[in-house]
């Protein structure tokens, strides 16, 4: 096997991982013993159907054919609930542990998937164009322990997201086993005299360090989901397990564009999210990481509040989110969706600007500033116990 097949098909390394930097800000060290879990809700998740409201009479008049019974609802107080597919996750709301921050967005929204992930993975204002992601510019202020196997570890996708960008050690692990029977084939090189090419043997050398410390044998007593996401529910869960070391991980669940037919897709989406997270508490749980691990989900927008002529949603703005997690003040967050006050695209306003939660996971739970990461000042949410 040659060198260029192995890094096209085992794994993917940011370029700037064997990259040398000079800090340009004194910041404390991060408290990367704590994990960080992303969740992905690729296409736009529906908010709206994921936290109802359901007391608002202009939910059902909005949404005829999609809105959720209001005898069906999971209620979490007086005005909202949980769709019914979210019900493994309702123990872990009354054991307090997860957050749901309703109402989350940012100024001027774009409504197409690729610019508005990308803004959502950068960080950036919504007329501003970055090339890091804002984990890759939290990493090089506040880098990660050269003990680690990986600052960031992505599972099931070769896309980096928030940890796109020069000075962060990331893998994707697009297929587990193949990463780890080939990085085994691959013998560190000595130094080469054209650079490129030097550079290319040195991040090779990188992937089989990680791989070195990445065990994936342990053997759970939780029962994963038999779906895509619950295999990268278990792969996640291996790579904690492993104990080599790594800041942050990326999962995802695709399906959620959901412009016709949303009703039966949508259901089955909520259900398979709650399910592997579910999954992900236990596994945590068993290896003794729950307690400092914080789950964030994430999504480029949310759905249009009127149901679309097809029997599905197209895209729109504000959107709810949860964090779960041993150390989340669980309860209701940000503010419910403001049914009578959309704008004129009849999209929602946003009461949470999506880098609170960014702030969140820098200050309160990594402890580390989180305006030179974030390029302005944001409010950090009072959810997580220190």
């Amino acid at each position: 096997m040659n060198r260029r097949d192995f890094l096209n098909t085992a794994a993917a390394v940011t370029t700037g991982s064997v990259l040398a930097w000079l800090p340009q800000y004194s910041w404390a060290a991060a408290d990367y013993r704590k994990l960080l879990i992303l969740v992905e809700l690729k296409g736009g998740n529906d908010g709206l159907n994921t936290v109802i409201p359901y007391a608002d009479p202009q939910y059902a008049t909005l949404r005829p054919r999609l809105a959720v019974a209001r005898d069906q609802v999971l209620q979490l107080d007086e005005t909202s609930g949980l769709n019914p597919a979210l019900a493994p996750l309702m123990p872990l709301w009354k054991s307090g542990e997860i957050a749901v921050v309703q109402g989350v967005g940012y100024p001027s929204a774009n409504l197409s998937h690729f610019r508005s992930i990308e803004i959502w993975d950068t960080a950036s204002k919504s007329n501003e164009f970055l090339q890091d992601g804002w984990l890759a510019r939290a990493f090089t202020q506040a880098p990660v322990p050269r003990t680690y196997a990986a600052d960031a570890v992505v599972v099931g996708s070769a896309e980096m997201g928030p940890f796109s960008g020069s000075g962060t050690r990331t893998i994707a692990l697009t297929n587990t086993e193949q990463f780890l029977q080939q990085a085994k084939l691959a013998v560190p090189a000595g130094q080469a005299n054209n650079t490129a090419l030097n550079h290319i043997m040195r991040v090779e050398q990188d992937i089989v360090q990680a791989a070195s410390g990445l065990n994936m044998n342990q053997t759970f007593r939780t029962v994963f989901p038999p779906t895509a996401f619950g295999n990268a529910i278990r792969t996640a869960s291996q790579v904690v397990a492993s104990r080599a070391g790594v800041a942050a991980l990326k999962v995802s669940l695709n399906g959620f564009d959901t412009h016709s037919g949303q009703l039966g897709t949508h259901t089955r989406l909520l259900k398979d999210l709650a399910e592997g997270l579910v999954a992900l508490k236990g596994a945590l749980g068993e290896v003794g990481r729950w307690e400092d691990t914080l789950v964030a989900t994430y999504a480029e927008f949310g759905r249009r509040p009127r149901e679309n002529a097809s029997a599905g949603t197209d895209h729109g703005t504000a959107s709810a989110h949860f964090l779960l997690g041993g150390r989340v003040k669980g309860g209701l967050y940000g503010q419910r969706p403001a049914l009578d006050r959309l704008d004129g695209n009849g999209n929602l306003p946003f009461a949470v600007d999506f880098r609170d939660i960014y702030a969140t996971v820098l200050e309160r739970w990594w402890g580390v500033s989180s305006s030179v990461a974030l390029r302005g000042r944001f409010t950090p949410i009072d959810v997580v116990k220190t």
